[in-house]
């Protein structure tokens, strides 16, 4: 008879963001707290661009689900996270591992897609207004986000997909080069400050998805601890999920949306 290990993994021990007794109680309302606001700004911003009529345009269209995506991501991962700082054994059934771990992926090469499509939105939005409504039109968008979807879970099939991250940062920074390549040409100070404003929420979503990740992977070793090193990059991946709501707010359609929006529920 052959001898080998013939073991199975049936759960894994978590190790945590720290061994500290006295840290743990301060991170689960750190933590807790993103997480609030991660699901209420989102739901909300859901929620406003739905019941709003104006802006029901491709623009919102792509933050509404860009939003949706940020809720489920921020919900496969920080649920959990929140358990294990309060039980005393922190272990994860090799099935829920999976279960999460492919999740997560499809989220993240979700959200790659979408916001590739929103930098496209801009690009034929700014470098070819006059097509714009039959380039980006209601069916278009549709399919879209249909394909972003359906790239993400393909990806996450095949998880190498991951890796192409990269190659969704070039077509982004690709169509921002002709965007601010037309926004120069445009004469006035005021129409240049006014198309800017238009892409300004989404140059902050690429800037934190992508900076975050950019931390997350390219932090030196001996700039801190492993367990200051852990307790960041778990932050800014948390906070990360709740900036759309936040710098949306910024944007003057959106604005006027929810007052209106906080008037109609006022009267009822």
């Amino acid at each position: 008879m052959v001898k080998g290990n013939h073991s199975t993994v049936t759960e894994f021990n978590l190790a945590g963001l720290t061994d500290k007794p006295e840290l743990q109680l301060p991170l689960f309302l750190l933590f807790l707290g993103i997480y609030v606001v991660t699901v209420v700004g989102n739901l909300s911003m859901i929620t406003l661009i739905g019941f709003s009529s104006h802006l029901h345009t491709p623009m919102y269209h792509f933050l509404s689900s860009l939003s949706f995506i940020d809720l489920c991501q921020s919900s496969v991962i920080t649920p959990k996270m929140l358990v294990n700082f309060v039980s005393e054994r922190n272990i994860i059934s090799y099935p829920a591992c999976m279960t999460q771990l492919y999740f997560f992926l499809v989220l993240v090469i979700s959200e790659c897609h979408m916001l590739a499509a929103m930098a496209y939105d801009h690009y034929i939005a700014i470098c070819n207004p006059l097509l714009y409504h039959v380039a980006m039109s209601y069916q278009v968008c549709s399919w879209m986000v249909v394909e972003v979807y359906f790239m993400g879970f393909i990806g996450a099939t095949c998880s190498h997909s991951l890796h192409a991250k990269s190659a969704f940062l070039l077509t982004i920074l690709s169509s921002y080069i002709f965007i601010v390549a037309s926004i120069l040409c445009i004469r006035s100070t005021e129409g240049r400050s006014k198309t800017f404003s238009t892409c300004s929420s989404h140059i902050s979503a690429v800037s934190v998805f992508f900076g975050s990740a950019a931390f997350m992977y390219l932090q030196p070793s001996s700039v801190s601890s492993m367990d200051q090193g852990s307790v960041f990059c778990v932050l800014c991946y948390c906070c990360a999920h709740a900036e759309p709501p936040i710098y949306s707010l910024r944007n003057k359609d959106v604005k006027v949306a929810l007052i209106k929006f906080l008037e109609k529920r006022s009267f009822l």
